[in-house]
């Protein structure tokens, strides 16, 4: 008896953490030639690039699908596959356990602490996964036209530490870690508000005040959640995207950086792009994401509830 009551407090940290790794995997197999597009238009300014230039999301998709066929719209997937899969597994374990923590003495979260927890749980995630989306960027950027072009991802990785050192991994980790700590953190307090606003209209309208999310939401509810959190995210946190993509380019054959620093990117492109410069590609990326932060807590929310049924059972 003793063990059955200490159930509904058990801590759910691997059950986070798996759900999170599904929801990864499920939203970067399907938005991937996205990716590919929205990094390729970030790193277009317009002077000079290795990339073509592309009129818009369409033509680009089906540019790169005539000249370079479906390895050049899936360029860079193993690493995005990795990366996301690790990344979501690790924010939700991460974000899980902060939410615990800060529960202590608490009866519920307050949207700071909420922030708290997310903040916390992205700037973990990013020191974890930059190698990984610097190798990526670098693959998704590579045309048929590349002088020695990388042959994959363990050939990126090993030729990326012999030609520029193992610090080269973590070029855009500034903007990394504020790109991702407060899309995190303003996506999550985003979803956490909305989802408790929506399970309490519901609650309310079905007069069931004891029922919990899992009973009173729904995929629909989930996806609609999860896209209009996103939404709030992206239109925040953009620049620091194109500004990391910016940093992360591959060195000329001269063994010389495009950029230097982040300050630096932000100097050229504010000069000779203005602010439009700081959203290339905010489209594609805005097809990528919002539809799958839907698939993404969609996946989340449904693992979740079927790991803590599978456990109670058990």
């Amino acid at each position: 008896m003793k063990k059955m009551a200490a159930l509904p407090s058990a801590d759910w940290q691997w059950e986070n953490a798996g759900a999170g790794a599904a929801a990864g995997l499920a939203t970067v197999t399907f938005s991937h030639p996205l990716d590919v597009v929205r990094t390729r238009f970030q790193v277009y300014d317009g002077r000079i690039s290795n990339v073509p230039a592309y009129r818009n999301t369409p033509h680009a998709l089906y540019a790169i699908a005539r000249s370079e066929g479906f390895r050049g719209l899936y360029a860079g997937f193993y690493p995005a596959v990795l990366g996301s899969t690790i990344s979501w597994g690790l924010y939700f374990f991460f974000y899980s356990k902060a939410k615990q923590r800060y529960l202590r003495n608490r009866e519920e979260l307050s949207p700071g602490l909420h922030l708290a927890s997310a903040a916390e749980a992205g700037a973990l995630v990013c020191f974890c996964t930059n190698p990984l989306w610097l190798v990526k960027t670098r693959l998704q950027l590579q045309t048929p036209n590349q002088i020695r072009p990388y042959t994959g991802f363990h050939d990126a990785l090993r030729t990326i530490i012999k030609e520029e050192g193992w610090r080269a991994l973590y070029k855009g980790l500034m903007p990394g870690l504020f790109m991702q700590v407060t899309h995190g953190a303003i996506q999550f307090t985003a979803y956490e508000e909305f989802r408790k606003f929506l399970v309490s209209s519901k609650a309310q309208e079905n007069e069931n005040t004891l029922a919990t999310a899992a009973d009173l939401l729904d995929s629909v509810d989930y996806a609609t959640l999860g896209a209009s959190s996103k939404l709030a995210a992206i239109l925040t946190t953009y620049p620091f995207q194109v500004v990391r993509s910016r940093l992360q380019q591959r060195p000329s054959t001269t063994g010389v950086p495009r950029y230097i620093d982040s300050w630096h990117v932000v100097k050229e492109t504010a000069r000779f792009e203005g602010v439009q410069g700081f959203y290339r590609g905010i489209t594609p990326n805005m097809l990528k994401n919002i539809p799958a932060a839907s698939v993404t807590f969609i996946v989340y929310e449904n693992v979740l509830n079927l790991l803590k049924m599978s456990r109670r059972e058990y």
